[in-house]
Order: structure tokens, then sequence, then C-alpha cells
């Protein structure tokens, strides 16, 4: 019972429900709601002000306080700062000797803590217990001789005492410590400052022994310069080189060395040290450098070493580029132009060797072009600058021998190695190289070539063998029916280049036949065999009804003044494409050539006749379709040009006139049909 009364009474509790919820017109952010937070914090509980007013409670309070102190420091006892905090209050309370004894057991606990020997010492500066102070740096200097910072007060301080002895001493015990670069430079200041020169010098020499660096060389040169001793300074960067060896070939070594000496305006010794600098360092740590003699060059040099300076920088440029890329041909020239302006053979050759050993590493000819022609200018520049036509020949006879003739070859190569043997009157020679690169690569170049040489030589014979040859290997091409026949026509055997001719034209297989039959033509018209050449227009014709024929041999008849003749044959062709009415254009191209040849041979009738024919141009439009797939779509309209002849005009006029008389006649019959419905209706 009682537990269900218990449960009968418990109170559910539910969250309230919200009723108003409509935003609050005043919005409360949470930056505000932050400060709100700190204004109302509990502020820090500070002690009360306390007033000393008789010495019992002076006394009361430093008892209180030194308790606090010493709790501390049991709890402690190694914090350094509470140590300080310590004494500094006994030097506020003037109570000096506690405050020394409170260093002191501080520096029992760890002496090695330099903030209080400072605090220790620069209590006693400061209320110039100078004796005090003297005894506390002399303990730290001992205690901690790598603490620069305790010499360097050390001294400052019998400076500012005027003591300067003193500090001379402190400073030569100093550096029996063999100290870092900044306690030497620090005396030499100080020596400095009280005008002792010669004691500087002497710890600058001093200071040169202990470190044996450049940079240390490179601080005396500069002392020395500083005070005029010009050959002491000479001597010491001299002795740097001697000392240092392959260590002092740096940079900023040479740059020194070279500034002063042009200071004292000794320029070959300057230019000499550039040159040494940038001869003994790697071009990439010798930028600075290059730069300085550069600007040294500029201001004191020749126009001649300028231009040599100039073609270092950019040989440098080239090689950076090379080393990058070394089959980059059009680098290679490059700097090859750039050594052949230079004029120095030696350095020539060796880049020509250089370059010619570069070898592409894929047997594609596409690739070798440019490496072949490196042969070549190499090959030209050993016989015509320097008269060495045996170098030339081993030049080119290495390129013939890299070359994979199986895959591909270079018929120019081939004709320079044999054209070269030639001017060295090595005529046997030479007709074996064509000879080798007939068997092994024969091209139409290489044929023009040999057949050229031996009709230089009069070998007759020899050359008709090789056309025979040249048509044996190439009856597709017609450079060689047309330059055998051309031979036989110079030597007046006009059967053997008509025979040839009539050969070349029977066949099938050779490309452009049209070039044949215009030599053919214009062979016979040059032996002014008239008939014959109409005979072979008239063949021609016959085969082709090309626009391009029937203009050639009008023109033909033209030049020989046959007026009659032309027009027939023009007329011929008009009334051909006339027939063919697709061939529009050539008929249009027909009649301009016709309109031409009027008016340099005709009179002002014929050209008036001719110009009646020309067409008119007009623009029309055509539907385009696509194809995707199987589905056919439209794809736009294309414009182009029609011609329009007079008679097609004048037949577009004619069925213009048929139409309209067709409609008037329909009108007709429907007005009559229209009468007569209403006369029945009546």
């Amino acid at each position: 019972m009682a537990e269900s009364f218990q449960q009968s009474n418990k109170i559910i509790m539910h969250p309230p429900k919200i009723r108003n919820k409509t935003p609050n017109p005043i919005q409360t952010s949470a930056e505000q709601l932050l400060q709100e937070a700190q204004i109302h914090q509990n502020k820090e509980v500070r002690a009360p002000m306390q007033r000393i007013v008789d010495e019992e409670e002076l006394e009361s309070y430093k008892l209180t306080k030194r308790k606090e102190f010493e709790d501390n420091l049991r709890m402690q006892r190694h914090h350094m700062g509470t140590w300080i905090k310590y004494a500094t209050w006994e030097e506020s309370l003037q109570e000096f000797r506690r405050a020394r004894t409170i260093f002191e057991r501080a520096l029992d606990i760890d002496y090695k803590n330099a903030s209080v020997w400072l605090k220790y010492a620069e209590m006693e500066m400061r209320h110039k217990f100078l004796n005090h102070a003297r005894n506390i740096w002399e303990r730290a200097c001992t205690y901690l001789p790598r603490m620069d910072q305790f010499w360097y007060k050390y001294s400052y301080m019998e400076e500012m005492l005027g003591n300067y002895k003193r500090a001379r001493e402190i400073f030569e015990k100093w550096i029996t410590w063999k100290p870092e670069e900044k306690a030497w430079l620090s005396y030499i200041k100080f020596e400095e400052r009280m005008g002792e020169t010669d004691r500087c010098r002497e710890i600058m020499y001093r200071y040169l022994e202990a470190f044996p660096r450049l940079t240390t060389y490179l601080k005396v040169a500069k002392f020395e310069i500083k005070r005029r001793n010009y050959e002491y300074a000479r001597k010491i960067y001299e002795k740097a080189a001697e000392d240092l060896a392959e260590e002092a070939f740096r940079e900023e070594y040479f740059m020194n060395f070279a500034l002063f000496e042009t200071k004292q305006k000794e320029i070959e010794r300057a230019r000499a040290i550039y040159k040494l600098g940038l001869e003994n360092i790697p071009k990439e740590r010798a930028a600075r450098l290059y730069e300085a003699y550069i600007a040294f060059e500029k201001q004191v040099g020749s126009k001649e070493n300028i231009d040599l300076l100039i073609f270092n920088k950019r040989r440098l440029k080239y090689k950076e580029k090379l080393a990058e890329n070394q089959f980059n041909y059009d680098v290679w020239f490059d700097l090859l132009q750039l050594e052949l302006n230079s004029g120095n053979r030696v350095l020539i050759q060796e880049t020509f060797d250089a370059a010619v050993s570069k070898v592409p590493p894929v047997d594609e000819k596409r690739f070798w072009r440019r490496f072949i022609y490196l042969f070549y200018c190499y090959a030209a520049f050993l016989e015509l600058d320097f008269n060495d036509i045996e170098g030339a020949q081993k030049v080119l006879e290495q390129a013939v021998k890299l070359v994979p003739h199986k895959k591909f070859s270079f018929s120019k190569l081939w004709i320079k190695l044999a054209h070269l043997l030639i001017r060295k009157r090595d005529l046997e020679a030479a007709r074996k190289v064509f000879g080798i690169a007939l068997g092994k690569c024969p091209s139409e170049k290489v044929f023009l070539a040999y057949t050229e040489l031996e009709l230089q030589l009069a070998n007759l014979e020899r050359c008709r063998t090789l056309y025979e040859k040249f048509i044996e290997l190439f009856p597709e091409n017609p450079k060689a029916w047309i330059k055998y026949a051309e031979l036989e026509k110079s030597l007046e055997e006009y059967e053997r280049f008509r025979a040839i001719f009539e050969l070349a034209i029977g066949q099938n297989t050779i490309n452009m036949p049209e070039l044949i039959w215009k030599a053919y033509i214009d062979s016979e018209a040059e032996l002014q065999e008239y008939d014959k050449a109409r005979k072979l227009y008239l063949r021609l014709l016959e085969k082709s009804k090309n626009v391009k024929v029937w203009i050639s041999y009008a023109q033909f008849e033209a030049s020989l003044q046959e007026k009659t003749k032309f027009r027939d044959i023009l007329r011929k062709g008009e009334e051909y494409f006339m027939e063919n009415p697709d061939l529009k254009e050539e008929r249009v191209v027909l009649l301009e050539t016709w309109l031409d040849l009027e008016r340099k041979y005709g009179d002002e009738e014929s050209v008036e006749r001719i110009r009646r024919k020309l067409p008119k141009k007009i623009k029309k439009h055509k539907k385009i379709t696509s194809f995707e797939g199987e589905v056919e779509e439209d794809a736009g309209w294309e414009e182009y040009i029609d011609y329009i002849f007079p008679e097609d005009l004048n037949q577009m006029k004619n069925m213009n006139i048929l139409k309209k008389a067709h409609e008037w006649k329909k009108m007709q019959e429907k007005a009559q049909e229209s009468n007569s419905i209403n006369k029945t209706k009546d």
C-alpha cells in the first residue's frame, strides 16, 4: 500500500510548452553572453595595502617575507628564478650582504647558470662595488670560460672605467681559450678605438693563424686595404692561394682579388685572375664571377676580348641545352656557327667531332636529315676554309658508313662524295662511288648526277647505258624518258629520240603522262616539225579531251599566226563542252583563253563575238544532307557559283513564253465553261 501510494504521488516532469514561437524583437548574440559572463566573474583577491609606521613593523614584515622566500626555496631548491627574486628583494632593502649571501648560495647549487652570474655582477656594478664585480667576473670567466657574454661584459666594464690595460689583459686571457671569430674581431675593434694600429695588425695576423680559412684571409686583406697597405693586401691574397690551394678557389676569392687589382689599375693582373677563376670553378657555380668579368671587360677590355667573352657566355648556354638533350641538332648548328665565327680551328674541329658522334638512336630518315647535314657542313669547312680535301673525304666516307642504306639512304651524300673525288681528280673513284650508290640505293638524283658527269666527259655510250638502266629501274618516271630523248635530240639522232618518245607514250604505267606528251610536242616545235606536232595534238585529243589540251593546241596554232586553225580548234572544244553540260567550268576557261587570244591576234568584231559567249555568274544554294547511321539529316545549305550561258538564257525565255501561253489557254477554257453553265441556268 505504501509503495502504491508513493507511485501515485510521483510527479511526472515534462518540458514546458512554448506557446509563443515568434522571434524576440531584441536578439541577444553569443558575444554579448560571453561579455556579460566575464563582467560577472569574481575579481582576484588582493592583499590589502599594509602601511609600515615603525621599525618593529618593518622587522616583522622582513621576517615574514624572508620566511616566505625560504619556504619556497625549501620546496624548490633548484628554481633559480626564486633565488634571483630573493636577492633582488634584499638589494631593494639595501641589504647587500644578505643579497650576496643569497647569490652565493644559488651558485653553490648551480654554478653553471649564466643568469645568476650576470644578475650578481650587475648588482655589484649598479651600486659601484667594482672590486666585488671584478671578483665575480673573474670567477665566472674561470668557471665558465666558454660563455662569451662574461668576457664581453667584463672587458666592457673595464673599458668604461678607463682601465684599458686591464681590458687588454682580459682580451688576451680570453683568446688563450681559442674562442670564436667574434672574440678576435671584438679585440681588434677595441684596439682600433684605442688607436693602436700596430697592435690591430698583430692581433689580425694571430687571428689568421688561429683560423686559417678563406673568409679570414679575405678579412685580413680588407683590413690592409682599409689602411692602404696595398702590398701587404696583395701578399695576403697570394698567401691564401698558396696555403689553402684548391680550397681557396672559390667565387668570392677571385672576385675580391680581381676587384682589388682593378682598383690598383693592374688590368692585366685582374684579367688573369678572372680567367684563372673561370677555368678552375665549375660554370654552374661561377655565375656572379662571370657577370663581374663581363662588366670588367666592358669597362677596360678591347673589342676582341669582349667578343671572346660573349662567345664564352653563349657557348655555355648551348652546352647547357646539349646536356639536357644531346640529339638536339639545331643547338649543335648554333654552337658550330658560334665556333666558326670565333675562327679557332681546334675548337671548331672538336665541336664538329662531338656533333657527328651523336648518332640518332632511331632508324627513321626524318631523324637523320639534320644529322647528315652536319657532315656536309664539316666537309665544306675542311675543304673551303683549310683546303683539307683529304679530311673532307674522310668525313663524307664516315657518313656513308653510318647511314643504314638497307632502310633509307641520302642521294645528296653520294653525289657530294663523288663530286669531291672529281675535284680531287680521282675520276675512277668517283665512278665507283656512283656505281655503289646505284647498286645499294638507286635514285633519280644519283642517275641524273652520274649521267651529267659522263655527258660533260662526252662519254655518250655510257650515258645511253645509264639512261637505259634508269628507265629499266624506274619505267614509271617520266623524267627518265624525257632526259634520254633530249640527249638523243641534242646529238641530232632524231629517229632515236622519236622512237624513245613513241615508246614512252605507249606505256600505261607512266606517272603524269602529260609531261611526256608536252615534251614530245615541244621538241617537234623546236625542230620546226609543225605538222608532226599537230598530229601529236590530234592523237592526244583522241586520248584526252582535257581543256588544257585544247588550249595548248590553240596557243600552238596562234603562235604560228594560224588564226583560222586556232579558232576552229577552240570552236570544236566549245562544242564538245556544250555537249557535256557538267563541264561548265572547263567551258568558261576555254572561252576566257579564246577571248585573250582574240584580243592579241584578232579584231574588235571577233573579240565582241567571243565576249557575247561568256556566261553570267550567279550564286546558288543547295541543300546538304548528312547520314548518322541509316538516318538522313539536314546539314544546312551550301553556296556555290553557277554559270548561265546566253543560249541557256534564250531557252529559258522560250520556256517562259510557252508557260504563259499554256496559262492563257487554261484561262480561256475556264471562261468558256463558266459561260456555258450560265446559259444552261437561264
